[in-house]
This record gives structure tokens, sequence and C-alpha cells, in this order.
């Protein structure tokens, strides 16, 4: 396997990596899995720390799932519950489904941090704790009385108190920096010693310190003093006898990246737009979670790339849909409060029948809500959210590599279709990693746009060229796709209805009627995979009727496999399917549903697809829900599937599914 981390280009490397080699007196023991907690103040560099452990993780050919958590605000209160960050990796040497539910370790920065996160860490767990803060105000503004260093409540735990700001401060005394410059670099002491003590190797992560503070050569050096310093300390002290090493995942040969959802996402509308032969053109709104795309495609204007940085959501998707109508692919990216305001131009949109990729990376709401936090809460929205009739084909990735390829499929629909597409992440997806399988040009899916050069009808003479820009292609009932500017092919567009086939405006009833439905149809005949269901055995296992289908769409996939799979290790007889295609659903759906006598449908909502299925299938399903902003743990799935199964959820009667 090759792995690449760490660049905005993929690219082979040897892997994996070699860790640094184990000092003779340190008893190494290898495990198949680890999930770590890096905690500390929204200024600590958390999520820096968690990305370069990631990195170097990924490295070693880990398979590994991430789970960032911070507050919106940029600069929190220091020292508050509030104010936490931290930065949750899963890593081992097998598939990897979620960042974990509850931490082996936990490193906490101050007593904000250790509060905030103790109760998550696994009983016998390992606390690795920076002292230096643990002062009588510091404990005081987290609601310690005493130290929970000496008062006996963390005798569950392996506690190892270290005074890492102090350390680091010594390690830097001769740089001339002031104490508060030097403890900045105390999140590098902090992973330069958990970097010693899982065996990551640590040429990525200085090579990354050396380009990023190139210009800043104090700062480069404090940072990588403080990061060797904590390696040293690893290295020197009693404190840790042992170390521990997870050896690499199997993997299919190939060249592989640590990448993010929104990375991803970004990837694929530039290789979906590469092999559709279109200029990608993407009008954005800075949002919370979905900026990064907007980031990402700024950087990639020798690839195509167009990117305009609208005053307002509104005008960002006016921008997009106009690349469209002049022959781009537009794209806009927002999250929840955003789609509400583009809502008039993608019901404009679906009116003038021109591709369109809409991205919402969800997060809590309403309103503001939680924007750094993550929820499956706008299905609803993305259905039904607009005036009219105005349906428009739904897609949701289920893991950050995979929102590469719902990215691909999204265009694939809007471009064949005329149509926009709705692209439901979510800020768990957006924030969180895994190794991706970077594939080549000719592994993404083409479509031809097929634009229109030439009239396509006869005047009523009969001989006469003339383009009529409602005349629908009998398969996808898409209309034609011409740029302007293509002589002959001048029409109007705009919001009013149009007439059928002409393109005029039109207030005729009937007409209405029948434009109505074919763009209700067009969406309906939309392409998509058949449902595929895991029964467990060999292949996809047999078909059980009577058993428990769990059902879940976007990125409850990995914490419902993780549950599937331990409820199966239980002995329960317990189905899995998952659903990328919302709008159209599957055409096999229906089947699945009836075929199985309970259905579980586990959503960071409080039951948007349930509602969906029921209204659509007449079938009963049962609803497992929560809006903590944050993703499902395995355990509570299988504590919602023990209950099914033993019958403590009731249902109403099942109707046959139509």
């Amino acid at each position: 396997m090759h792995v690449s981390t760490g660049s905005d280009t993929a690219r082979e490397t040897p892997a994996p990596s070699t860790p640094q080699p184990s000092s003779p007196d340190k008893r190494v023991e290898v495990l198949d899995r680890v999930v770590i907690r890096f905690a500390g103040d929204s200024g600590d560099g958390m999520q820096l720390t968690g990305d370069r452990f990631t990195a170097e993780t990924a490295s070693l050919g880990n398979d590994l799932a991430t789970l960032p958590n911070f507050p919106a605000e940029i600069r929190a209160p220091a020292g508050t519950l509030p104010g936490v960050s931290s930065f949750q990796l899963h890593f081992a040497d097998h598939d990897v489904t979620t960042p974990g539910d509850a931490p082996d370790v936990l490193v906490a920065m101050n007593p904000a941090a250790l509060r905030a996160n103790v109760h998550d860490v696994k009983p016998g767990g390992t606390l690795i704790v920076d002292t230096d803060d643990f002062t009588a105000r510091n404990l005081a503004k987290v609601g310690y009385g005493t130290s929970p260093l000496d008062d006996g409540s963390l005798e569950g735990y392996r506690v190892h108190a270290l005074p890492m700001q102090s350390m680091t401060v010594e390690a830097l005394k001769d740089l001339g920096l002031s104490r508060k410059d030097a403890e900045r670099s105390k999140n590098m002491f902090a992973l330069g010693l958990l970097s010693w003590l899982y065996e990551r190797p640590t040429e990525q992560t200085e090579r990354f310190l050396t380009t990023k503070f190139a210009k800043r050569a104090a700062v480069l050096e404090a940072n990588l003093r403080a990061f060797r310093a904590g390696w040293a300390f690893g290295e020197t002290t009693e404190a840790f006898p042992v170390r521990f090493t997870v050896p690499p995942a199997p993997a299919e040969r190939g060249t592989y990246r640590n990448v993010t959802g929104n990375t991803a996402l970004a990837y694929g509308l530039v290789a979906a737009a590469h092999r559709a032969g279109l200029p990608l053109a993407l009008g954005s709104y800075p949002i919370t979670p979905a900026s990064d795309i907007l980031h990402v495609l700024s950087g990639l204007k020798r690839l195509g790339v167009t990117t305009l940085q609208a005053e307002d959501e509104i005008a960002a998707v006016g921008m997009a849909l106009g690349a469209s109508f002049g022959g781009a692919l537009g794209v806009t990216t927002t999250s929840g409060p955003g789609l509400a305001l583009k809502s008039e131009t993608i019901g404009l949109a679906v009116a003038l029948e021109l591709p369109l990729v809409i991205v919402d990376v969800q997060r809590g709401g309403p309103s503001t809500g939680l924007p750094t936090k993550t929820e499956q809460s706008d299905l609803l929205q993305a259905m039904y959210g607009r005036n009219g009739e105005s349906p428009v084909p739904v897609v949701a990735p289920s893991t950050p590599a995979d929102c590469f390829d719902a990215a691909v499929d999204a265009v694939r629909i809007a471009v064949r279709y005329r149509t926009p597409v709705l692209l439901l992440s979510d800020g768990y997806l957006a924030n969180g990693s895994e190794p991706w399988k970077v594939p080549t040009a000719h592994d993404v899916h083409a479509v031809d746009p097929d634009f229109s050069t030439d009239p396509n009808s006869t005047a009523a003479d009969g001989v006469t060229p003339q383009f009529r820009p409602f005349l629908r292609d009998p398969d996808t009932l898409a209309r034609p796709w011409a740029v302007p500017g293509t002589a002959g092919l001048e029409h109007r567009v705009g919001g009013l209805e149009k007439a059928d086939v002409t393109g005029e405006i039109s207030y005729d009833p009937a007409n209405h009627d029948r434009m109505v439905r074919l763009r209700r149809a067009k969406v309906k005949g939309v392409e998509v995979p058949d449902v595929v269901v895991d029964h467990g055995g060999p292949g996809g296992g047999e078909h059980h009727d009577g058993d428990l289908l769990v059902l879940g769409w976007g990125s409850t996939r990995g914490p419902i496999t993780a549950a599937v799979r331990e409820a199966r290790r239980r002995g329960l007889r317990v189905a899995q399917a998952h659903l990328r295609h919302l709008n159209p659903l599957p055409a096999n759906l229906g089947e699945v549903l009836l075929a199985h006598e309970h259905v579980l449908v586990p959503e960071m909502n409080l039951g948007q697809l349930a509602l969906l299925l029921r209204g659509r299938y007449l079938v009963d399903v049962i609803s497992c829900n929560q809006v903590r902003g944050l993703p499902f743990t395995s355990t509570e799935i299988v504590e919602a599937i023990e209950d099914v199964v033993a019958g403590r959820v009731r249902e109403t009667p099942r109707r046959d599914a139509r």
C-alpha cells in the first residue's frame, strides 16, 4: 500500500512508514486498536495536534476514523467547560467504522478539559494530564472543590500527572521567548510524547512544521524543540515503562491519503466536472461547517475551477445558477440556515431545468443553532423546503471518503437530468477523516453534457429550423442545454411557467399541470441502484424474512455498522441497509421493508426519514433518534436493537407497502 498525507495532492510514498526505534529498556506491547482523545482550550492547538497524530498514523497504514469537536467561538473563554476543544482518533489493525465510543487515552491540558471528558474514558483507561493549570482558580472555574488529581476521584484510571507546560518552557528557555509565547508550544510537547508512546513516526510532523513556519524561524524552532522534548521525555522517563504499537490494517494496493469529508467532496466535484468536460464554478458564502470546500476549491484554479465568494447566500446560489446557464457546472455550498435563504433560487433552477449542485453540510439548528456540531436535520428541508411543487434529487454520503463518490454521483444526476441536486453532508463527515484510496481519472464515471448546437425541430412550415427549449429527451425527460450565444438557439428563461416544448411563457392551467407532472416524473425517473441488504452471511448472507432491519442514511453508516456487528456477535439476527439516494428512493426499498418484521431507523434528528418511509410505504418503522450535536455511538444503537428484539418497543399494525 502507498500512503500520502498532509498535502493537497496525493502522491505515492514508501509505505507504511517506519516508526522510530524503541529504547532497548522499554517493553513494546502490540495492540489491535486504540482510541485517543486530545482535549484542551480552543486556543491550545488540539485540532492541530490531533490532525498531526492522525497524519502520522495514516502513514503507518492503520485504518482510522476521527471526531474533531470544538466550540463555535474562535477563542472561547479560557479554562471554561464551553471553551473545551477536543480531537478523538480511533486507529486499528482492522477495518474501523467509527471514531470510537469511549477513549482508551485522554490527554487533558487543563481542569476544564479533564472535567468535560473524563466521564467518557473507559474504566481503567489512561489519563495524561498537564498539571500546570490545576490552580485553585481554574479548578473552581469548572466546579472542582478540590483537585481530582489529589482527592482519589480518579482511582479508576491510570493517571500520569505531568507538568507539560513547565517542561515545554524549560526546553525553550534559551530561545529568548516570553513564558506566554513558550507555553503556546505545549501541544507539540504532548504530540511528541504520544508519538513516542504509540510508536508514531516523526518525519512528517517535522516536515509539516518546517513548511508551516518557514518564514517564522523562532516559532519553528520552538515547535520543533517542544515536539522533540516530548518524545525525549517519553524515551527517558520511568513513568512510561511500556510503549505500544498497532500494526497496519490490510488494504488493497494503491495510493492512499488521509482525507476529510469536505476535502473529498471538493475533489469529487472537480473530478466529475473534468470527466464531463465542464468548467466548475462555485458560488459560495462562507458558513461553518461548509467553508473548507470553498477553501479547497479556491486553490484549484489550474484545474478549471472558478470560485466566487459572494456577499450573501442568495447571491452565491444566483452566481452558481448563472454559471450553469452559461455552460459551466454551477455549484453552491452552505449549511442549514443558508439553505433556507437559497430556497427561492433553487426553485428557479427547478423551473429553468438546469444542472446545479447544492451542497448542504448540515449542522445543529434551528437558526444559528450549533454551528460546529453535527446533525441530520435538513432532510425535510431538502425535500420540501421550496414553494410550489419543486422536487429535486437528494444524495447523502455516508463516510468522509464517500463524500468524493457522492459528489460525482450528484454531478452525474444534475448534468444528465438537467436538474438541481441537493447533496446532504454533515459536520461529522465534513471534519472527520479516514484513509481514502485515490482513484484515477478513468475510475470516475464520465457524463456527457450533450450541449445543443443545432435547432432540434422545424417551424410550422416543416422546413424552417427551429429550437424548442423544452423538447425533452424521451429517456430522461431532460430538456436541451443550450449555451447562450449559440446561433439559432436563442430562448427565454425565467421563473414564470413555460409552455411545454416551446418554452414560451404560459398561464394555461392544463399546461401548468403537465409541466409540474413532467418535472416530478423526471426526478422520479432518475436512475439509482437498488438498496443492498446485508444479512450477515457470506456474500451478504441468506435472506431471512422476519429479521430486524437497521436502515440508515448519511453519516450514521459507521455506528450502525459497528452496532450490527456487535449485535450479531451477541447472537442476534440483524440485517443492515443504507441509503445514499433519498429522492428518488431505490425502487426495491418497499419490498425490502416488507421483508422484515421490524425496521429500525437511527437518525440524528427526530425522525425525518422515518416520517418519509411511513408516508410512502405505510410501514411503521421504529425511530432511534438523538440530536446532541454528536454522532451516534455504536453502543446506543446496540441498545436500541436489543430493545426491539426484546419487544420493548411497541409498533402499530403493519400494512402493505405501496
